[in-house]
């Protein structure tokens, strides 16, 4: 029986997750109460005038700021948890499948795109929406684009490393393709297809053409080393709960997230507030919270590398992560690339995923005037993205 949980509705929201820790951020931001956060954000307020005496009408002032931004805040969340959208989206048919993976086809009679997902969100972020689906309209430009969702982690699920992942369930899936494919990876997605772009390369050449990044952190200590040190130093209070459940659940990664960019939910949500939520930008902002507050837990040996490896190591920068022993260089990779880095990405800085794009020597690089999730889903994708990707691999 699968273990897929079904998708959020209306009356059942959950995002934005977790609601607390988000509330609370929104509070310490405006009140400057918690000096710990300091490092976090330059924003703080100051109340008191430079005689050190208290300047009781700036005080005032803060105050009526700080109650209308909690409103516009409270009043965007209401909004989000009432709206009656609901994603009603059939999946393609399935070639292939193990455990709780599936290969999704999206037809068509062109090259073979397989896209990778990240393995902490839904693989649907790429077929949100009819009018919202990077790999519907790919279909429908003369490319065969199939869609990897790696599932909820299961029983087995839980047990496996980058490694099981990669050399293992990609692997497979890939097999299932005929002929050779274009590999393209979102997010986490994009490091683990460099990561099998590699070993293709080097155990199977031919059977990946060409390979896409999109929106891929690689130097994970850039543009600042400290941010990425606070995310590693954040795994031994996680131990507990990874030995408890077998996996880092969502709301911890949740969490983990709000420590890169700890004051960006409750700035969105306010700006929800005063929208036209009869408008196509306000229902795909729907669309797309309720796909980021429908995650997927991390299995534990899997956070454990990515957090102590990636992130506190930063071992893909310095060309030693190891995929089943095989190193993943890069540099080193002989074959067409595209890299897209949305310079608005506040998950992935620019600075990290240009380091990939740097050594990666026949690329193509776009960097569209997106964040990290609008570059594949907003409503100007087609344009930024879509359309750029899918000429690019019609060149090939």
């Amino acid at each position: 029986m699968s273990l897929r949980p079904e998708a959020p509705a209306p009356l059942s929201r959950r995002g934005p997750r977790p609601l607390l820790l988000h509330l609370g951020l929104a509070w310490l931001k405006w009140n400057g109460l918690n000096g710990a956060l300091q490092s976090w954000s330059n924003d703080w307020l100051n109340f008191w005038s430079g005689s050190g005496e208290p300047d009781l009408g700036r005080l005032q002032t803060t105050l009526d700021e700080v109650l209308a931004a909690d409103r516009a805040l409270i009043r965007g969340i209401a909004a989000y948890r009432r709206d009656p959208y609901v994603r009603n989206l059939p999946d393609p048919p399935v070639i292939w499948e193990e455990g709780e993976s599936r290969l999704l086809d999206y037809g068509g009679s062109g090259t073979a795109v397989v896209f990778v997902p990240s393995l902490i969100n839904r693989a649907y972020i790429l077929d949100l929406m009819e009018d919202a689906s990077m790999l519907r309209f790919l279909a429908a430009e003369g490319l065969h684009p199939y869609l990897l969702d790696w599932g909820w982690p299961g029983p087995i699920e839980r047990n496996f490393s980058l490694t099981d992942y990669i050399a293992g369930r990609l692997e497979r899936a890939l097999a299932a393709v005929p002929g050779t494919v274009v590999l393209a990876g979102y997010c986490m997605g994009g490091v683990m297809a460099m990561g099998a772009a590699a070993r293709a390369q080097t155990l199977q050449p031919g059977k990946i053409s060409a390979l896409a990044v999109l929106a891929t952190p690689w130097d994970f200590h850039s543009p600042d080393p400290k941010v990425a040190q606070r995310v590693a130093e954040a795994l031994p209070a996680l131990e507990l709960t990874m030995q408890i459940s077998q996996t880092l659940p969502i709301d911890a990664l949740n969490t983990l997230f709000a420590m890169i960019d700890p004051f960006g939910v409750a700035k969105k949500y306010r700006n929800f507030a005063g929208q036209n939520k009869a408008t196509p930008r306000a229902r795909r902002f729907v669309a797309m919270e309720d796909w980021l507050a429908d995650g997927v837990p991390l299995a534990a040996p899997v956070a454990r590398e990515a957090l102590a490896g990636w992130y506190g190591a930063n071992l893909t920068a310095r060309n030693q992560w190891r995929v089943a022993g095989l190193p993943v260089e890069p540099a080193r990779l002989q074959m067409p690339c595209f890299c897209a880095i949305p310079a608005r990405d506040q998950l992935v800085p620019a600075a990290s995923a240009k380091a990939l794009a740097a050594q990666l020597g026949r690329g193509t690089v776009i960097e569209p005037e997106a964040g990290h999730i609008g570059m594949v889903a907003g409503t100007n994708a087609e344009t930024l993205l879509w359309r750029p990707f899918a000429d690019w691999v019609h060149r090939l």
